[in-house]
Parts: structure tokens; sequence; C-alpha cells
């Protein structure tokens, strides 16, 4: 029996690695890439515009590289034009931007009645409950692509969802964890980049460092799923094997495990409810070791952050991510040190008055006010 036709891909942030990774499965699963756009124009852009000639093509800023005639005609600029691309009629979107500016594109796939394969956080942390009125609201779909909340998604697949109990999100502990000896205080930039497992962005690799992007994938999960805080768990899983856990109220738990592969999640998003043929490298579980212990919430204070901005609700996630960028961006400048990350997304948790989000534009000054208030944080530490 073969396979049913699968709907055209739209990429959005195709030249970063979500994207670049996205039309790599495309192509091998002899996908239709319909569009793809990216933050500004670039050579990569320009060659996924060859490589793809009948693809609409899209970015946020003017270009300010020449570019041929042939590809001008096929470009459209502004936020506006990303956001449009994500409304073609019967795609799947793939949202890979990274930052605040992905949410428009979130909301504009699900408006549209559109699979949204969503790999922008900030789409949920910012606006998690724009989201999912615009999913409640409509015909659309969201599967989402980050390797935990794909593994849920797989595991509660013909599940009620009153039958869960519990979430339990894996995390690999980043560099330090299991070295209790390391002074954090001291870590370099360099240190706190040596991701164990991952090969990921800058941003992302300092995040998990601190723990602060489990702290963002537990609040993703509250909207994901539909689950209260206290029913999702963090645990320490160094392999990155299992990918997370779901238990149910029965007792019987179920995981999704393989090795590290981001193109397994954009390929299940892709192809779902069905299965395509393997995306990545078979794995095989003999003489592989699990370890599984509880996070070091008092060295790690960025996890517990996250829940206080989570139950917080309103503006709290919005404000933590926001202030989190700034305050990564100081540390890899030197500006700050590692442990001063966590002290800076505090501060503009606690002076960011709480505020609802029941619009776009109200996500959006969420997001400036925690970029404003974690800026003067790191203005006054960078002097001491």
């Amino acid at each position: 029996m073969g396979r049913p036709a699968l709907n055209p891909v739209v990429v959005l942030g195709a030249t970063g690695s979500i994207g670049t990774q996205t039309l790599e499965v495309a192509d091998r699963c002899n996908l239709t890439v319909a569009a793809a756009a990216a933050g500004a124009v670039s050579e990569s852009l320009v060659a996924i515009a060859r490589r793809y000639p009948d693809a609409q093509i899209a970015v946020a800023q003017p270009p300010t590289m020449p570019v041929d005639p042939a590809f001008e005609r096929r470009l459209a600029c502004g936020p506006d034009a990303v956001a449009d691309l994500a409304r073609i009629p019967g795609a799947t979107v793939v949202n890979g931007i990274v930052g605040a500016s992905g949410l428009a594109a979130s909301l504009a796939a699900l408006e549209a009645g559109n699979r949204l394969g969503l790999a922008n956080k900030e789409s949920l942390l910012i606006g998690g409950r724009l989201v999912m009125e615009a999913l409640d609201a409509g015909s659309g779909e969201l599967i989402p692509i980050d390797s935990e909340h794909s593994a849920i998604w797989q595991c509660l697949v013909g599940e009620p969802a009153d039958a869960v109990l519990r979430v339990v999100l894996t995390a690999s502990g980043g560099p330090f964890h299991a070295k209790p000896d390391v002074d954090l205080v001291r870590v370099s930039v360099v240190e706190a980049l040596a991701h164990p497992t991952w090969d990921m962005g800058r941003r992302i690799s300092i995040d998990s460092a601190t723990l602060m992007n489990k702290a963002f994938e537990v609040i993703e999960a509250h909207f994901l799923f539909g689950l209260d805080y206290d029913q999702i768990d963090v645990v320490i899983h160094p392999q990155s094997f299992v990918h997370s856990f779901v238990e149910f109220v029965d007792g019987v738990v179920k995981a999704e495990l393989g090795s590290p592969d981001m193109r397994k999640p954009i390929q299940f998003a892709l192809g779902a409810p069905g299965r395509m043929p393997r995306a990545a490298t078979p794995f095989d579980v003999v003489g592989v070791d699990l370890t599984f212990s509880e996070p070091d919430r008092e060295r790690f204070p960025a996890l517990d952050l996250g829940y206080r901005a989570g139950r917080r609700g309103g503006n709290g996630p919005a404000v933590l991510n926001a202030a989190d960028e700034i305050a990564v961006a100081a540390f890899l400048d030197e500006r700050i040190g590692f442990t001063e990350i966590v002290e800076v997304v505090a501060d503009a948790l606690d002076e960011v008055p709480i505020g609802s989000i029941d619009t776009l534009a109200a996500a959006l000054e969420a997001d400036a006010a925690g970029r404003d208030a974690a800026r003067r944080s790191v203005a006054v530490r960078s002097v001491r």
C-alpha cells in the first residue's frame, strides 16, 4: 500500500539549522517545497532559491546585497511577506524562525488551516494563549518539532487526554551538571558552549548549560498538552537517548528513544499520522546505558525560575524568554558571568509588572519590556 500524498512544505527560517534539515528531509522524501523564507537575503538563501525554482521566496528585511533579476522577481520582502507564506493553502508550514517574529507566522499558518510544524519556541513562550486559541478556532494542526515535545506527542497518539498522569522531560544536563566541582561563577564562554551530545546554536547551547532551555520546554509542554505545571517533571539523562516519557493513570509509562537527531521529529511533523522511511541512522540499543537523576536545582536555578514564570502566567513566559536572550548575549560578549544569566532574568521578572497577553501587540510589548529590564540589569552588572 502506498502512502498518501503529503502537503507541500513551506520552510520558514530556511537557512538555519531546522530549516536546512527540513529541506534535507523534504528532498529525501520527495516532498514539494512550495516556499522558503529567511531573515535576510544571503548566499545560502539564493542557493535554496536555485534549488527550488518553483518555490516562493520571502525575507523579513530588504536585500542589502546585489541579487540577479530572476531572483528578485521571486522575492517578497517584509514581516508580512514571511507570514503570507505561512498562509499558502494546504501547506505544512515548518516554523524554524528564531525569535519573537516567529509568532506572527505561527498564527498565520493556523488561521489559514495549515499544519504547523513548530520549532519556534517563542510562539508558545510569548504567545502561548494566542497560539492555542488560533488552533482551537480553526481547522489547522500543530505538531511540535522540538525533540522532547515530539516524543510526548508521539506517546500520546491514540490516548485520551484524561489518561495522562504526568509527562517527564529529559535534559542532558549540559556540560556542567555532571561536574559538581566546576565553579560555575568562573565558567568561560568556550566551556559553556561545549554541549556533550547535541550540535546546536550558541544561544540554545548556553540555555542548555544553565537548564533554561528545559525551563522553556516546561512552559511549552503546559500549552501544547494542556497540563498543569504539577504534571510536568524534568529528569537529567546525559545520554540523550530517551527524549521524554509519558506516565498514564494506570501506571503504564511510554517513552520515545533513539539517537539525538532533529531530522526524526521534523520528518514526523511532515508525515504524521503516517511514517516515512528512516530519516536517520539506525539506533542499536545493545550496549547502551541509560541513566537518570534529579536536576540540581540549587546550582541551576533557571529551572525553578521557569516554573515560576509559567505559573505566573500572562506575560511571565514572554519576559522570561526575552530577558534570557539579552542575558545570554551579554554572557557571550563576556559582559556578565555565567551565573549572572539567571540573575538578570530574575531581575526582569521582578521588575516587569504582571500583565495579560490577549493580542499579538501585547505579546510583542511584553517581549520588549523583558528585554529592556534585562538590559538595565546587565548594565548595572557590567560596570561592577
